[in-house]
């Protein structure tokens, strides 16, 4: 099963969500992020959260699930949900933007949900971002950004081919070295990690 979670941050275009939700057997808005669904016309599954954002039209027919504990944010909540109902696979629209702190505390969430899901990625506009896990292949134009951030402090044996600044068995470290804004030097190109959580964010074509 494949869920698709809309959260609070920058919201979708219209076009990307109507292509994410179509593809989607679950769609779950997370507290505001259930706002950002209905006001392109579409409606979701479920929205959950402790509801301080999401403004409840009058005749909903969809589920409500108000959860208003605070050890867990809008975002943790929906993907336990998406799990609860079999996901294995899921995209998360709106996951940055607005509130810095904010985006890194998804990021934190990016790393907590990784192992649970076959597939869990952080989708926008422009970039995918997801963890690495042991090793990633893709194929995009020469030129597409492709940035490594490493979420665990130091990421250790990184090895890239088809990259224009490759790393060979190199370690990216937050404060000392990072792989922002690098590129795709073919068409072709790879990232491999031995150890630690590495994000990688690639342009989408």
């Amino acid at each position: 099963m494949h869920a698709v979670i809309v959260s609070n941050g920058f919201p979708p275009s219209q076009p990307l969500l109507r292509q994410e939700a179509d593809r989607a057997d679950l769609l779950i808005g997370a507290d505001g992020g259930g706002n950002r669904i209905l006001e392109h016309d579409m409606i979701p599954d479920v929205v959950i959260g402790d509801m301080d954002s999401f403004k409840k039209p009058g005749q909903a027919d969809f589920e409500i699930i108000h959860q208003p504990e605070q050890e867990t944010n809008d975002l943790e909540k929906a993907l336990s949900l998406a799990l609860q109902k079999g996901a294995s696979t899921c995209h998360v629209l709106g996951g940055f933007g607005k509130r810095m702190d904010h985006s890194l505390k998804n990021l934190s969430v990016m790393k907590k949900f990784d192992g649970l899901f076959d597939t869990l990625i952080y989708r926008d506009e422009t970039f995918d971002a997801f963890i690495v896990d042991g090793h990633f292949s893709g194929k995009l134009p020469v030129g597409s950004i492709v940035s490594l951030y490493p979420l665990s402090g130091e990421v250790k044996g990184i090895k890239t081919e088809g990259l224009k600044y490759p790393l060979n068995s190199e370690s990216l470290k937050n404060g000392a070295r990072d792989g922002t804004s690098n590129e795709t030097s073919r068409s072709e190109f790879s990232i491999e990690v031995e150890e630690g959580d590495l994000v990688a964010f690639i342009q989408r074509r």
